[in-house]
């Protein structure tokens, strides 16, 4: 019903940057809120980012001041602008995306992208 598909991910050098892009598909009425999560090896997901349909938006501290989250909602996309990256922000990077499949729907449907490695090495 609805896809999530990640893209630009990659290896970048300390303090580098990278922009993540998230596009959703299908058959669905609205999204409402959009996260992007991380999850790096033994380690658990971890939420990064939030954008709510109102535009407001909220970050782990660890990423506060040097990533951005935001949506271009007429073309159902969510970015993350990664800058400064550091070598513990290497991780698999997920979109999530809380979806309202109909108008009479009152609880949204969570859906996962497939991820977008990044890695952050000298």
């Amino acid at each position: 019903q609805v896809q999530l598909v990640e893209s630009g991910g990659g290896l970048v050098q300390p303090g580098g940057s990278l922009r993540l892009s998230c596009a959703a598909s299908g058959s669905f009425f609205r999204i409402n809120a959009m996260h992007w999560y991380r999850q790096a090896p033994e380690n658990q997901r971890e939420l990064v980012a939030t954008i709510t349909s109102a535009d407001s938006t909220n970050y782990a501290d660890s990423v506060k001041s040097r990533f951005t989250i935001s949506r271009d909602s007429a073309k159902n996309m969510v970015y993350l602008q990664m800058n400064g990256l550091k070598p513990e922000d290497t991780a698999v990077y997920y979109c999530n995306a809380e979806v309202l499949l109909r108008r009479s729907s009152y609880v949204p449907q969570n859906y996962w992208g497939q991820g977008t490695q990044v890695a952050v090495s000298s």
